[in-house]
């Protein structure tokens, strides 16, 4: 009986087969088919006539590009024949099983953008680089907020708190500047004033098990009600000197300012985005190079594992969720010192909402994030730029472009997603 039983050692090689779970996702090919049919009713059956003119260069820039003018009916009708292939090379990609990469997301999207913007400027120019710098100036606070939030959830914290954080150090920064007139002194107090508001939802979430979700709500609620007091009490009687920090002046980097395009958006700017330049660096290597960041990272991970080691859990959770606070803060500062010149009710109106979800939609990577807030200002300036040349889109839908970016890019585009495995959920050490 035995000599006729097949044992694993018997079985000829060829004849194994290892069975595989083949898992298809079809959100992404999806979300392009749609926007690709999108583009060819917008683009081609209700395209319009005339030429799309745009303007690359600004009038400091060392070289002067020549106005790029595309037949706006013409172009239409290719750049929706490309969407059209992309979308069917990702539903290709899908059936066979294959990840849909960034990059064909990315240069969808930007073939897209170029369609849309030929569309919506026939017979009008559009001013890029200004469309770029606003874009770059509106995303400056979501990118602070978005760098509070990846730190934060990295270490296990969700911190819904961003919004509020944002504010206190709209807040913060516009009293003290104006107060002393140094607006550094500002930066500073913004974020004290931010890393305070995330202290306290780093204590009640780790010290007293609160929900995070419930607390970081609660302080938003509490942060905009008491700023919205204290700016009726002590800001507006005493306007012109509690309430008028200016804002800080625009600093050209030599040389590098002058390029076309990339200087006026990247090198011709306040303080406060040189500072965000180095934040972002910073926050990434610090989260992936660094002995810190590789605490940080197993704290929202597996918190019993990095005790085991002896990191201590609830200690690096407090400090880096204060230290996102405080960053946070910074993004607040912006609204005062560099963008408005003063601070105004909710005037933060939802950004840290936004940057929330640019956290979730980079995968909680400060580089990706940075990217996904910086889409999100590009919606945002874009509806004031389209309104200005006079575009024939509904003022209604362009108030509520940012929000379906933000929509579409966390649930269309973004694919399956994990978090920290930790994050939200507090650490009892055993």
């Amino acid at each position: 009986m035995s000599g006729n039983l097949a044992t694993p050692s018997s079985t000829p090689a060829s004849k194994i087969v290892l069975a595989t779970a083949v898992v298809k996702s079809w959100k992404s090919p999806i979300a392009l088919g749609i926007f690709a049919l999108v583009s060819i009713v917008l683009f081609g059956v209700f395209g319009r006539d005339g030429t799309s003119s745009f303007r690359l260069s600004s009038e400091t820039d060392f070289v002067q590009l020549p106005v790029l003018a595309l037949p706006t009916r013409a172009a239409g009708i290719v750049l929706s024949i490309l969407l059209v292939l992309l979308a069917a090379y990702a539903t290709w990609l899908a059936y066979r099983a294959r990840r849909v990469n960034l990059w064909l997301i990315v240069v969808f999207a930007l073939i897209f953008m170029v369609g849309f913007l030929s569309w919506a400027s026939a017979g009008h120019t559009m001013p890029v680089t200004g469309l770029l710098v606003g874009s770059v100036g509106l995303s400056v606070p979501l990118i602070f907020g978005a760098l509070g939030g990846v730190i934060s959830e990295r270490v296990g914290v969700v911190n819904v708190a961003i919004e509020g954080q944002l504010l206190a150090g709209a807040f913060v920064s516009a009293l003290v500047a104006s107060a002393t007139r140094q607006p550094f002194l500002g930066l500073a107090a913004a974020m004290v004033a931010g890393a305070l508001v995330s202290s306290v939802l780093a204590a009640f979430s780790i010290k007293y098990l609160v929900d995070q979700v419930i607390v970081g709500v609660v302080l938003n609620v509490l942060v905009t009600g008491l700023t919205n007091f204290l700016y009726s009490t002590v800001l507006s009687p005493a306007n012109e000197t509690l309430n008028n920090p200016g804002i800080l002046p625009r600093i050209p980097i030599p040389v590098l300012s002058g390029i076309p395009i990339i200087g006026p958006v990247l090198f011709r700017q306040t303080i406060i985005i040189y500072i965000m330049y180095v934040a972002v660096i910073a926050v990434w290597y610090g989260l992936f190079h660094t002995k810190w960041g590789l605490r940080l990272r197993s704290s929202g991970e597996h918190p019993q594992a990095a005790d085991t080691v002896g990191i201590n859990v609830n200690r690096t959770r407090f400090w880096n969720v204060s230290l996102a606070g405080a960053i946070a803060g910074l993004g607040g500062a912006y609204f005062t010192l560099g963008s408005i010149g003063g601070f105004s009710k909710e005037m933060t109106a939802g950004a840290g909402f936004i940057a929330l979800a640019a956290v979730i939609f980079g995968r909680w990577d400060p580089i990706k994030a940075t990217f996904a807030a910086l889409l999100f200002g590009f919606a945002t300036n874009l509806q004031s730029v389209l309104a200005i040349i006079g575009s024939p889109v509904p003022s209604e839908f362009m108030l509520m472009l940012p929000y379906i970016v933000t929509i579409v890019a966390v649930a269309g585009l973004v694919g399956q997603v994990r978090g920290p495995a930790a994050a939200g959920k507090p650490y009892v050490k055993s």
